[in-house]
């Protein structure tokens, strides 16, 4: 159990914002309830008596200082993050407080390393973005399968999820960063970020058993083609997506997540292998576990935990991998997902 600091929780309302604030609480921590819809926050906080509400705006910087009032760090987990990161960073570092948030949005990880490295640094304290399913585990995994390697010729992270059942908010962040590609891919190639409108191939994948050989979309790219090369010598970083669940995100008629069990969890399962490999050589490091949103929340808490004990490597903008020790990080998640190393 913690010590009962509190934590904001920006977006508390929202899906994965609400397996947030559980997992504060049952971590010990002090949720206090922030976001943009005053009725939703009192809908919440009714329904956790005893905790704050503070709404707050993005375009109104004197909400968020005052929602970040005397907080010991804060967790943005309101989307999309190329509206809500930069001015909740900018929050926390006049409060002098760490910023944890779960962005998936590739544009908008790669913004907040861009503008807020030395001023992050500078302050001594810590900004982890896509501290979540999609950035923060596979960079964790990439982190651990490699090792005391300092350099590898590429990375791979392969999903393979079961189905997915995208939230309003994963649509709109699409939307969100569709518009900011003008409608191309992106990949990580030859060290760099770069667009595309080349047609995805599709690939078979070997997972570890249970899951065996499966169709998996190339280069479906996520956001860890942004944590991992922002601390790792990998000039090529390759994601990929079982067949089913990337025709899941991309049907319109695909419905929200439901849940399954008295937490809140939907069905959906998943299993992610990450792949480093230099020379001849091969490391593997793979996860799995159920509800991609709802692992989320144990990450994203466990980041918070680690920076506040000290338990970090680093000050600035860092990726989950560059914080923290990745295999020790990992192995503290065995009652929300199975990891292992597999060289």
């Amino acid at each position: 159990m913690e010590s009962g600091q509190t934590v904001v929780v920006f977006g508390a309302y929202g899906h994965t914002g609400r397996f947030v604030v559980a997992e504060l609480l049952g971590r010990g921590f002090v949720p206090l309830l922030s976001g943009r819809d005053p009725e939703k926050l009192r809908a919440l906080a009714a329904s956790h008596p005893g905790l704050e509400a503070r709404p707050a705006t993005v375009d109104d910087p004197a909400s968020l200082d005052r929602a970040l009032a005397g907080a010991a760090a804060v967790i943005n987990c309101a989307g999309p993050f190329a509206t809500t990161a930069a001015p909740v960073i900018e929050a926390a570092l006049r409060a002098g407080i760490p910023y944890v948030d779960v962005a998936a949005e590739i544009e908008a990880n790669a913004d907040t390393f861009a503008h807020f490295a030395e001023r992050a640094r500078a302050a001594g304290t810590l900004v982890v973005p896509a501290m979540a399913f999609f950035g923060g585990l596979g960079d964790l995994l990439v982190s651990a399968a490699m090792g005391d390697w300092t350099a590898a010729d590429e990375a791979h992270v392969a999903y393979g999820l079961d189905s997915w059942h995208p939230t309003a908010g994963t649509r709109e962040a699409g939307a969100v960063s569709g518009r900011r590609r003008e409608g191309r891919r992106a990949r990580h190639r030859q060290g760099r970020l770069e667009y595309h409108d080349d047609a995805l191939p599709t690939l078979k994948w070997s997972f570890p058993d249970p899951m065996g050989a499966r169709e998996v979309i190339g280069e479906f790219t996520m956001a860890d083609v942004v944590t991992v090369p922002s601390h790792l010598d990998v000039p090529e970083v390759r994601t990929y997506m079982t067949v089913e669940a990337a025709g899941d995100l991309a049907a319109p008629d695909t419905p929200a997540p439901t849940a399954a069990d008295e937490h809140g969890r939907s069905a959906q399962t998943f299993l992610v292998d990450a792949v480093a490999r230099a020379g001849g050589t091969e490391r593997r490091a793979v996860a799995s576990g159920r509800d991609i949103y709802a692992v989320s929340a144990p990450l994203a808490v466990e980041a918070v935990h680690r920076i506040l004990t000290g338990r970090t490597r680093t000050t600035g903008v860092a990726s989950a991998g560059a914080a923290f020790d990745a295999p020790d990080f990992l192995r503290s998640l065995s009652a929300h997902m199975s990891f292992e190393l597999r060289r």
